[in-house]
């Protein structure tokens, strides 16, 4: 009831974002490749812009390239990066699909902001998850899957309250349904934004992440998951 009430405000703040928040490109730079010495450890990369890495100049500035800095510390890193700005769920699936069949030991996924934006329905968010997970597992030789939880879109600066308040809502339901999606699905983590959001996390635009975002949200990624489940298994 709340909600409807002040829907035609939230509609106006979502008009006036998509007007005057700055556009950022995605940065350039290769997008596969291999790096470092050791084992080997295939790596795919996919999403939407922040797995593309908007809000800095250069991929080696970004989330794939400095992941695949950090893994190659240890590793032979074979690695492919799709992503593409606006993706949603949808748009992902469609992608994966699109890829040809290999094998990967790690995925990295990052979706679900332009889900909140787009205002995916509950049932169809789960449901793309679920196929996400099942179209990896099939294709892509099973490997272990780490979905980056959908960001508090709540602290985005560039986004006004109540709007901010709404958005951020959807993003933590998104996450309890991804969660729920992902309880009987074996090789997959899902792994939570742990940091500060002070302003310089944020890029410019002021919803991407800024390069210490990227950074932060690499060695997150490579501590708690990819090093970590290499050294024990």
């Amino acid at each position: 009831m709340v909600t409807a009430l002040i829907f035609p405000l939230l509609l106006l703040q979502a008009i006036a974002v998509r007007l005057t928040v700055l556009r950022l490109p995605e940065p350039d730079g290769e997008r596969s490749g291999y790096c470092g010495d050791g084992s080997e450890l295939r790596l795919l990369i996919v999403g939407d812009s922040a797995a593309a890495g908007v809000g800095v100049t250069k991929q080696a500035q970004a989330i794939s390239g400095q992941l695949t800095t950090s893994l190659a510390e240890k590793h032979r890193v074979n690695w492919l990066l799709v992503a593409r700005t606006g993706f949603t769920s949808s748009d992902l699936i469609a992608e994966l699909n699109a890829l040809p069949s290999q094998q990967f030991n790690y995925v990295l996924i990052s979706v679900g902001v332009n889900d909140v934006t787009g205002l995916t329905r509950a049932k169809q968010w789960s449901k793309n998850i679920t196929t996400i997970a099942h179209i990896l597992k099939t294709k892509f030789g099973a490997p272990n899957v780490i979905f980056s939880g959908v960001p508090p879109m709540e602290k985005f600066k560039a986004i006004p309250f109540p709007l901010n308040f709404f958005l951020g809502k959807q993003a933590n339901k998104l996450n309890e349904l991804m969660i729920t999606a992902l309880a009987c699905e074996q090789k997959n983590t899902i792994l939570k934004f742990d940091l500060p959001f002070k302003p310089e996390y944020l890029a410019k635009d002021g919803i991407h992440p800024s390069e210490l975002a990227y950074s932060a949200w690499a060695q997150q990624t490579a501590n708690e998951c990819f090093l970590y489940k290499n050294e024990h298994t």
